[in-house]
């Protein structure tokens, strides 16, 4: 069961590895005890001041500031962007839709609900340097189109997987609930997936949305490129 930790609100819940735990959770636990191991996390040393007591970040999350307004709008290279993209609520991560360039490889590797996947976005679509990992959450054969949800590498690493290699990023499905201004359809926006583990500006076509009870958006984002 996730601890509920005052770090959790801060990482970005990749379970990547990289600080030398197996998950987000477990790391949490540890800078709860020593707060300086918060620099292991490669998403967010960058953005902490050596000569500010890392206690002020925990008291930003209390006060509920969005990722937003923490990062200034900027992403990771310190470009704009106009919103961020969320996942929906109870899925593991993102939901993208992708295209093998082998849409063949879909039958002969027998891709079905549930697999546990790899593959790198290469190309117009996206042109991602890191390898996505993710869980398939259905399989259109007969066009070679594939729908899953990304997530860290946590369980390509203890489950095993299938690797469908170089693919083309179709689209982006996901609950929007932090935007600099109202989401339109049929507008091209720059916006960053909360997930993405370089923290870099994606840009996109909303080619459908919908505004929720509560002033989100449920969106769906085509023509996807990178930076």
């Amino acid at each position: 069961m996730e601890t509920l930790t005052k770090t959790m609100e801060l990482l970005p819940k990749l379970d990547c590895g990289a600080c030398g735990y197996k998950t987000c959770n477990d790391f949490a636990n540890v800078v709860d005890i020593g707060e300086d191991e918060l620099k292991k996390c490669i998403h967010i040393a960058d953005k902490l001041d050596n000569k500010t007591d890392l206690k002020a970040c925990f008291i930003c999350a209390k006060e509920g500031a969005g990722m937003g307004d923490k990062l200034g709008w900027k992403d990771n290279l310190k470009r704009d962007f106009d919103f961020i993209l969320d996942c929906f609520p109870n899925e593991p991560g993102p939901k993208e839709t992708i295209l093998p360039y082998n849409p063949t490889l879909v039958k002969e590797l027998g891709v079905k609900k549930g697999d546990v996947m790899i593959g790198r976005p290469m190309g117009m679509s996206c042109g991602c340097p890191i390898t996505h990992c993710g869980v398939v959450s259905s399989v259109d054969a007969r066009n070679g189109v594939i729908y899953w949800n990304v997530t860290g590498p946590l369980k390509p690493r203890t489950e095993g997987f299938v690797d469908i290699g170089y693919y083309v990023s179709q689209a982006y499905e996901g609950i929007i609930k932090e935007s600099k201004e109202e989401i339109k359809l049929g507008v091209r926006y720059w916006f960053l997936p909360r997930r993405c583990m370089l923290q870099w500006r994606h840009s996109g076509l909303v080619n459908a949305v919908t505004k929720l009870k509560d002033g989100s958006y449920k969106v769906r984002i085509e023509g996807l490129l990178i930076g």
